[in-house]
């Protein structure tokens, strides 16, 4: 069992509170969900979509296919057909589409009857759980919980009207709902939260200002400081301001904002303060896609701020991944006193997925600060030289008659500004030992399929759930391969890639960018090069039957 719907329209017609009143009645209907959201930026006007896909069992990524097309404006007929599955229709109101082959419905004259204009995809709500033979009830439930109670009876007076409309193709059974729905913004602001996050300061920029806006949602009840600043350039500094007074802090943007906090990336690099910053990737250069997916700042993020220094990059790889590597995120940045970079990408901060109940037991907060311990010498060192660069940290103001200097210019072990040259080779390669420590701390990619492929694909990030579709289909053909999606991407792990190399005939490479950067990557630290590519690069999502079908042409050319 495995049905999509599509509905799109232009902005402001209210397509996305119609998906989310779905997905969620879907989803309390016990049934997996996924919803994929396209749009453009702009406010009014212009042609939205979103895809609602739903099934008994869990499904990573959108449908090419769909099973139902809602049309809110004649555009959307004339765009969607095409997506139709053989038996699939067409719904819409009997003003719409009067040229095509399409099912009318009375939705804006129910709309009329209920006195109220905007019920209108309500009553196309009603007439699509009929469609499947699925009770109303829950979409009831629903309306009560997002509506006040004025909107919330005109809404459910829409919602059986529409119902009575049209007669059940599917009598589909609900199940008992077990999961929670989450998209990976919040699943990132989540994380943060629970890993003891008490700031988050940014600047709202598409997409990730969700991030900013989940965590300030949770900021009295989780007693977190939350603050909306001036411009990215005063985000990190503020973070790295609330690090070094001793609490848990964070900040992020997307491309354009992080490329403004690469001076004070480089600050942290050298104060050895620990921070956590993500890149909720949209399409360059420049203003670019502002509401689109690609993830092309992977070299930056490697690269980014001047001097050499440490940091350790993690591409998230879906919504449950978001959650237990941001709050990993902060054990390592304070552990190795480094910059950790989260990596996502507008399709990832976006989509809605079900999912089972994160476990937070398995979050371990992990502070790694010292105390009166550490001074060992009459004064205390914060960038004492140890075996592996790690310094002892302490907390301004918690050890008596101890200060903890910290500058932007090259120091000694007190902190106090130096011209010495030995100092300066000293304090580099101090810095840089981290580093090494890092590489055996990274996690090894995720496996997905066969263990030894003729054919092995690597990716990264929020390409996981179409990948792990389009292999699964694969395998159930009798196809040899299997995949690699990386997380921990700097240091780049490669004991897994170097053990597989041995047994892929082909190594191919899928991103969503047009240069191919993890593959790149991968010839840089494991000397091996992928055989072929699968690139995307227009701003939309891989859906699992795009790669699937892209694969196919790879692996059948021999």
């Amino acid at each position: 069992m495995d049905y999509s719907i599509l509905v799109g329209g232009e902005a402001g017609q209210g397509m996305d509170t119609f998906a989310h009143i779905l997905e969620r009645t879907l989803k309390r209907l016990g049934f997996y969900v996924f919803k994929h959201n396209d749009y453009m930026s702009r406010v009014r006007g212009g042609h939205n979509f979103m895809q609602v896909r739903f099934s008994n069992v869990p499904i990573y990524t959108y449908s090419s296919k769909v099973d139902i097309v809602f049309a809110l404006n004649d555009e959307t007929v004339e765009l969607h057909k095409s997506k139709l599955k053989d038996e699939g229709i067409i719904v819409c109101d009997n003003d719409i589409g009067k040229d095509e082959d399409v099912l009318h419905l009375p939705l804006i004259d129910i709309s009329k009857e209920v006195k109220d204009r905007r019920v209108y995809t309500t009553a196309g709500l009603g007439a699509i759980l009929k469609y499947f033979g699925l009770p109303v009830d829950r979409a009831e439930s629903v309306l009560r919980d997002e509506f006040k109670e004025s909107a919330a009876e005109s809404n459910i007076k829409a919602l059986k009207k529409g119902y009575e409309v049209i007669e059940s193709k599917y009598n589909l059974e609900p199940s008992k709902d077990e999961n929670i729905i989450i998209n990976g913004n919040q699943a990132v602001g989540l994380g943060a939260i629970a890993a003891g996050c008490k700031f988050y300061c940014g600047y709202p920029m598409t997409p990730s200002s969700g991030v900013l806006e989940y965590i300030s949602s949770k900021s009295r009840e989780m007693e977190i400081m939350v603050d909306q600043v001036e411009d990215e350039v005063a985000a990190l500094n503020m973070a790295l301001g609330a690090s070094y007074a001793g609490v848990r802090a964070m900040t992020g943007s997307s491309g354009g904002g992080f490329a403004l906090m690469v001076e004070a990336l480089s600050l942290a690099g050298i104060i050895e303060t620990p921070v956590v910053v993500i890149n909720v990737q949209r399409p360059g250069p420049a203003t670019g896609f502002p509401t689109r997916t690609e993830q092309a700042d992977l070299r930056f993020m490697i690269h980014a701020g001047h001097g050499e220094f440490p940091r350790m990059i993690i591409a998230l790889r879906d919504p449950e991944d978001a959650f237990y590597q941001t709050a990993r995120a902060f054990n390592l940045a304070e552990k190795y006193q480094i910059p950790v970079l989260l990596m996502s990408d507008q399709h990832l901060a976006d989509y809605t997925r079900t999912m089972k109940p994160f476990d937070f037991s398995k979050i371990n907060i992990e502070r790694h600060i010292s105390g009166a311990e550490a001074v060992t010498d009459e004064e205390y060192k914060r960038y004492k030289y140890t075996g592996n660069g790690i310094s002892p940290r302490l907390i301004p103001g918690k050890v008596p008659g101890q200060v903890v200097l910290v500058d932007s210019d090259e120091h000694d072990e007190r902190g106090n500004i130096t011209e010495s040259a030995e100092t300066r080779i000293n304090m580099v390669n101090k810095r840089l030992k981290k580093f090494e420590a890092l590489k055996e701390e990274v996690e090894e990619p995720w496996l997905i399929g066969t263990e030894e492929p003729e054919n092995l694909i690597v990716c990264w990030g929020s390409t996981y759930g179409a990948v792990r579709e389009a292999v699964e289909r694969l395998n159930g053909e009798g196809v040899s391969v299997g995949a690699l999606v990386y997380g921990d991407i700097w240091p780049l792990p490669t004991k897994r890639l170097l053990e597989m190399n041995k047994y892929a005939k082909k190594i191919i490479d899928i991103e969503q960018n047009a240069t191919g950067q993890l593959d790149s990557l991968i010839r840089e630290e494991a000397l091996i090069k992928c055989s072929h590519k699968v690139l995307k690069y227009d701003g939309r999502p891989f859906s699992g039957d795009e790669i699937y079908e892209r694969l196919k042409g790879v692996i059948d050319n021999e």
